[in-house]
């Protein structure tokens, strides 16, 4: 039998579409960053990849929650495929050094179709599936998925990079977000609204109208603040993971081992996490998480052999995946359906730049103080994000108004 959201036509068919390109992306996690090490040697240059990718996030994520709210999301998801198509196949032309900027321009366009992707995805998920148990049903499998995908994707793409080169992983990349815009496609229209046309006053007033709802609803801020502390931390180790498995491990292919343990504890964690999420309370469960994750990298990025640092892989998955559902479920929850994709964007945008300060901050520390330094920095910053969230976190509520009330 089919789980609750999967019986849903429409979500199915956005599943497949997403599906497809997270291949397509997660494939290119190993891919690029080491075309990018292999082509330069340097750390920096591998962590400022990242920084591209994160950067259309920062400029124009409250402009595409609006855009999520009054353009047909269907449509603004299509677009965003076929960018992301167009966006990573600009890869094949950086060869270089003096043409490696073009991976960075290619990672520009890739952020900004994720930027405008996401959030119409979010919003239009609870219109799809309602804001039930179907909506915890429907996050919880495109987490699962998340998984399977980061489990086949990686050593798929680090296995097809070693033998056929970053052009034929591209190649299945740019492909998989053309599936992606053709299955989207077969979703139902969504009439837009009257205020879709209005002028850019409207936009203006709408975006603060997001940012409002965001700033002063006590179960939004709170899980704002937590999520962009914790992400930070993220984005550092996964701008470090690279240069980690090449230095310790010799090679991509043991990178590529790595994150398909993550990927497989990913997938035994989002049916648990399904019910964590359900029967418990924000604080505890999002804090709990994070503190078993910090400690997840810690003993992953101290191993000195392959199967210890993958076991810890895995554990890393089991509540990485949890912290993933609760955040993203509490937040749907806690926003009016209307104004769902500004809020959704609010929370990119916040989550794009501590994603950029840490794909920065974390290659950066270690060109000044080495590469072990820099990883247990960022496994304490981990840490820190559940202090953050035991302090700041309460009982999330739904449907907050744009006036807090």
């Amino acid at each position: 039998m089919l789980p609750h959201a999967l019986r849903v036509r429409d979500f199915r068919y956005l599943w497949a579409g997403r599906s497809a390109t997270r291949l397509g992306t997660s494939m290119l996690v190993v891919a690029i960053p080491a075309h990018v090490y292999a082509v330069t040697g340097s750390v920096l240059a591998t962590g400022v990849t990242l920084a591209f990718e994160f950067l259309p996030s920062l400029l124009l994520g409250p402009v595409t929650g609006v855009l999520a709210d009054r353009w047909d999301r269907r449509r603004l998801m299509i677009a965003a495929d076929l960018l992301h198509s167009a966006a990573v196949s600009v890869v094949l032309l950086a060869g270089t050094p003096e043409t490696i900027w073009l991976v960075y321009a290619a990672a520009l366009g890739q952020g900004t179709a994720a930027t405008l992707f996401h959030p119409a995805a979010q919003a239009h998920i609870p219109v799809m599936v309602g804001t039930g148990p179907t909506l915890t049903s429907a996050n919880a499998i495109n987490a699962t998925t998340t998984g399977v995908l980061g489990l086949a994707g990686p050593a798929l793409g680090g296995l097809l990079f070693a033998t056929a080169g970053v052009e034929a992983v591209v190649a299945v990349a740019a492909a998989a977000g053309l599936l992606s815009a053709a299955a989207i496609s077969r979703t139902a229209r969504h009439p837009r609204t009257p205020e879709s046309r209005e002028r850019l006053a409207t936009v203006r007033r709408e975006l603060g109208q997001g940012l409002r709802l965001v700033l002063r609803g006590p179960a939004t801020r709170a899980l704002l603040a937590t999520n962009a502390v914790y992400l930070l931390a993220n984005a550092a180790l996964t701008a470090l993971l690279i240069p980690f498995g090449v230095a310790t491990f010799g090679g991509t292919t043991g990178v590529g081992y790595l994150l398909s343990a993550l990927g497989l504890g990913f997938v035994v964690g989002a049916p648990v996490s399904r019910r964590l999420v359900d029967r418990f309370a924000p604080r505890p469960t999002i804090a709990t998480a994070q503190a078993l994750v910090g400690g997840a990298f810690l003993l992953m990025f101290n191993a000195t052999s392959l199967p210890v640092a993958m076991t810890a892989a895995f554990l890393l998955g089991l509540p990485g995946v949890t912290v993933l559902v609760a955040v993203l479920t509490h937040v749907q929850r806690a926003a009016p359906g209307e104004y769902l994709g500004r809020v959704t964007a609010a929370f990119l945008t916040v989550e794009a730049a501590a994603n950029l300060i840490g794909a920065l901050a974390g290659p950066a520390l270690s060109e000044l103080a080495g590469l072990p330094v820099a990883l247990n920095a960022a496994c304490a910053v981990t840490f820190l994000s559940a202090l953050v969230t035991l302090i700041l976190v309460g009982t999330v509520r739904s449907a907050e108004s744009p006036n807090g009330r």
